[in-house]
């Protein structure tokens, strides 16, 4: 599957480097005929052909100020620490004082990090900002050995580690329930770095309630039937050459097919933008694709066990989910307030699944769960 994709990719880049290249050529005021109505459809058309190219580096976080209590502070990357996985990142304000420490959880689920850029830059302005910048697995060396959902757990607990007691933690969707995991491992260690709260936001937490679509889906299948036809090699040329991986462009696909209706049209409008010279609101639409179509690949054993544990097996809600051999116990979970929050319209992870993590975390008292 990986080597057929690699191969089309391949086949298409002489036409999309040639689009791309075409696009400003059609545009330039110094051309005479820029302003024909068929030269300003053929920049269009280059673009659209440009912008729907998958990619496979991670974009830029583009954070480089923030309002902070009124004045306009920069803002400086700086890797707090690294692993073949993922980066450590924190978002250092220049001369802010010293402010709550926040741990996003990113989702390792296609996209990159950067997909919450706008959430990193409003939780910014009144707080130390860290994230979980997860690579692109494809480019992790066979070498690096495995990574699966205890090793996704162990670097929660690296990361925050690192980052030093009283820190607060939002998990954004799928890594809620290996957010979750690692507070609880950690309060019953009784961990110096255990985090002071815990947000979780859309997380499978017990996909046993009001089912999506999604949620059915993976449990219409056997898991054999999901490393047969999802799983695939990277292709030698790359870094991660012979890693297995559940390939990002794969993962696009289906996030597509979900709403193709709304992405053709999308493309659709931004050409028209484009040809009547909208450039507002087709910048827009770039800025959301150029982000959406930048896909990483998920490591084999971290989505399989994904599908596996948390999808069919519900392990977490039924008290199985293991950590090195160590069972999981949300009970433990003490001296971290807890927040879900869920969205209405989401027909990812329905209502009510995030929510369940209340009824685990039995031992914190009702005002320090919300």
């Amino acid at each position: 599957m990986y080597q057929a994709y690699q191969a089309q990719s391949d086949l298409m880049w002489p036409l999309r480097t040639m689009a791309k290249f075409a696009a400003p050529m059609f545009q330039d005021p110094t051309f005479f005929l820029a302003d024909l109505p068929a030269h300003r459809r053929m920049a269009a058309a280059c673009k659209v052909l440009a912008l729907a190219e998958v990619t496979h580096k991670r974009p830029p976080w583009n954070i480089d100020s923030v309002v902070d209590k009124d004045e306009t502070v920069a803002v400086t990357e700086e890797v707090v620490m690294s692993t073949p996985f993922a980066t450590l990142l924190r978002f250092r304000k220049q001369g802010a004082a010293a402010q709550p420490r926040v741990l996003v959880v990113a989702p390792m689920s296609g996209h990159f990090a950067t997909l919450l850029r706008d959430t990193v830059r409003t939780v910014l302005q009144d707080h130390d900002v860290y994230v979980t910048d997860w690579h692109n697995v494809r480019d992790v060396p066979l070498a690096a050995g495995r990574f699966g959902l205890d090793e996704y757990t162990e670097h929660l607990i690296d990361f925050l580690a690192a980052m030093g007691p009283n820190a607060n933690v939002i998990a954004v969707c799928q890594p809620c329930v290996a957010a979750l995991a690692a507070v609880a491992i950690m309060s019953e260690d009784q961990h110096p770095a255990t985090p002071a709260s815990l947000t979780l936001m859309a997380g499978p937490i017990d996909c046993r309630i009001s089912p999506t679509a999604v949620n059915k889906l993976a449990t219409t299948k056997p898991i054999e039937w999901f490393e047969k036809n999802l799983i695939s090699s990277v292709p030698w040329r790359h870094g991660g050459g012979g890693r297995r991986v559940y390939p990002g462009f794969v993962q696009l696909s289906a996030f597509m097919s979900m709403n193709k209706d709304r992405h053709t049209n999308a493309f659709k409008e931004y050409y028209q933008h484009l040809v009547d010279d909208e450039f507002d609101k087709a910048e827009v639409t770039r800025t959301f694709y150029e982000e959406y179509m930048a896909v990483a690949d998920l490591s084999a054993d971290f989505y399989i066990e994904t599908v596996d544990l948390v999808f069919q097996k519900y392990a977490l809600p039924k008290g199985e989910l293991m950590y090195r051999g160590r069972k999981i116990n949300p009970a433990a979970i003490r001296r971290t307030a807890l927040l879900t929050v869920e969205g209405e319209r989401d027909d990812i992870c329905a209502i009510g699944q995030t929510l369940a993590a209340q009824d685990l975390a039995t031992s914190l008292r009702p005002y320090m769960r919300t």
